[in-house]
């Protein structure tokens, strides 16, 4: 590994970031292609996050926020973060189950997709109760949300 190698690898890196938020776990299976050296490659990432250009914090705070945005929950998104190499400990940071504004984004994906009126029927229900899981609401969250609706 030359020098030079490194300092391809290390411009790659920066591109990948300066189009979007990567979690170290994510940049670090798109560079092992092109640094075999394991040890290099997390200094490399080392360096990133010590010089504030890559960080896990602010890229669960970015991920959070925009699948929030598109009307989905707390479990779908936390499944996803995991998938993305992150530590438990700071999606446990970030999600907060109970806090209120879920139930504000369940209402507003709900009403998209099946307007306001009620659910005519207990096979309407179940349609929408799977609609919601798949979004990544909990159970509990759905039966109060399918309630309030009746």
């Amino acid at each position: 590994m030359t020098a030079e190698d490194l300092r391809q690898v290390r411009d790659d890196a920066i591109r990948l970031l300066a189009s979007r938020e990567h979690s170290r776990a994510e940049l670090r299976r798109k560079l092992i292609a092109k640094l075999s050296d394991s040890d290099a490659l997390d200094r490399l990432l080392d360096d990133l996050e010590s010089g504030g250009l890559q960080s896990d914090q602010r890229f669960v705070e970015q991920y959070l926020y925009a699948r929030k945005r598109k009307g989905f929950g707390p479990l779908r998104i936390r499944q996803e973060l995991i998938q993305k190499g992150l530590s438990r400990e700071l999606i446990r940071e970030w999600i907060d189950e109970g806090d209120p504004a879920w139930e504000a984004v369940m209402v507003d994906v709900a009403r998209r997709k099946f307007g306001s009126t009620p659910p005519e029927d207990f096979r309407e229900s179940a349609r929408r109760a799977r609609f919601l899981e798949y979004r990544g609401f909990s159970g509990d969250q759905i039966r109060v949300f399918l309630r309030s609706d009746e």
